[in-house]
């Protein structure tokens, strides 16, 4: 019988923490069980808060790391018992955390959500802290999903790009030739600007389908504006966050190109294509149109977003990973499931071509039960 592992996953989005139960070793891997745990408002607003400067962060930042921690193990304990699963096979759980600060360009990142809680509260093994392993060997620590997406999705003879759409947009190129490195990282915002802009505008948590966003018209002005930030023309490696692509940046933006006074679904139709173009962009620079893309992550459920990318990636083939037999809004606790059975097994979770570090580690630290 395969170890069984439970892999957590708090996005940039964070609306819910994402439990998966998965099995994997040498022979293959499925994914057993889901399950989702929301955040209740004043969490998710505390911790919002957090991510930008303020004052008594330090005492802010030490309740929600307990308290985000006891978040984690629910998502963790409620799956087990909502799916009937025995605990005495599950080896590991790998706990993302939840990024409140990432700052590659001086080396510094920061998950939060106390892994010796998880382990007193579930009982089990817990495996978390991933990415400063990679980023203390002059990596950006992010994005860490393309080893699972390698070890996962690749197919000798078949070029494939998976594009993750979350809060932040992410792309891993994996090349048909075997001898090719893998090719991945952040190309900028996936839902983060929509979803701040529609909750402000209309207090609606998500623009479903787009269909907001359908009622506007692109702003070509306020478009080349946003484009024009440096990390959209940066080469890879390169990772991005909230620190980056946040209400302030975007009132900025929209103060400079003149468009404060803007219709705000023109404002939302723009921002849906610039999440669209940038993706668009950077997946026509690193491959070409026989490349198959399979899209995961919460964006992959708007639709609109899903045309704007078929009409900009036309001649290419566009689908979701349930095409290769996982559920795209499991994707990535799945890969933090897969990562805590490297740790444990002392093989490297990073790939050096895509973070940039200095060579292969071995990621996360390991909280006994």
């Amino acid at each position: 019988m395969r170890p069984l592992y439970i892999g957590l996953m708090s996005g940039t989005s964070l609306d819910s923490v994402d439990a998966v139960a998965f099995e994997f070793d040498a022979t293959g891997c499925s994914m057993i069980a889901s399950h989702s745990e929301p955040f209740a408002p004043q969490l998710r607003q505390q911790t919002l808060a957090l991510m930008h400067p303020g004052q008594d962060e330090i005492e802010r930042l030490g309740r929600l790391d307990l308290e985000l921690a006891e978040l984690f193990a629910s998502a963790a304990n409620n799956l087990i018992e909502l799916n009937t699963l025995d605990r005495r096979r599950i080896r590991a759980i790998g706990s993302h955390g939840q990024t409140v600060r990432h700052r590659p360009q001086t080396g510094f990142t920061l998950q939060i959500g106390d892994p010796n809680l998880i382990a007193e509260r579930t009982g089990l093994c817990v495996v978390a802290d991933f990415r400063r392993r990679d980023m203390a060997a002059a990596g950006q620590g992010a994005p860490l999903v393309p080893a699972f997406h390698n070890a996962l999705f690749r197919a000798p003879g078949t070029d494939r790009i998976i594009l993750n759409i979350g809060g932040m947009a992410n792309i891993t190129l994996l090349p048909g030739d075997v001898q090719q490195p893998v090719i991945g990282y952040d190309t900028g915002p996936g839902n983060v600007l929509l979803d701040y802009w529609i909750y402000r505008q209309r207090a609606l948590s998500y623009d479903r389908d787009g269909a907001w966003a359908a009622t506007g018209t692109v702003l070509p002005g306020l478009l080349q504006q946003l484009l024009s930030l440096p990390f959209f023309q940066a080469p890879a490696p390169k990772s991005t966050g909230r620190e980056q692509f946040n209400p302030d940046w975007l009132q900025q933006q929209l103060l400079d190109s003149g468009y404060t006074a803007g219709a705000p679904e023109d404002i939302q139709a723009t921002l849906l294509e610039l999440s669209a173009l940038s993706i668009s962009h950077e997946i026509m620079k690193v491959s070409g149109p026989d490349c198959e893309v399979y899209l995961c992550g919460g964006g992959s459920h708007n639709s609109l977003m899903r045309k704007r990318l078929q009409e900009r990636l036309k001649p290419y083939s566009l689908s979701t990973t349930a095409t290769l037999g996982l559920d795209p809004d499991w994707v990535e606790a799945c890969a933090f499931a897969w990562l805590a059975g490297c740790r444990l097994d002392s093989l490297s979770g990073n790939m050096p071509a895509v973070t940039g570090a200095l060579g292969e580690r071995i990621l996360g630290a390991v909280y006994s039960p």
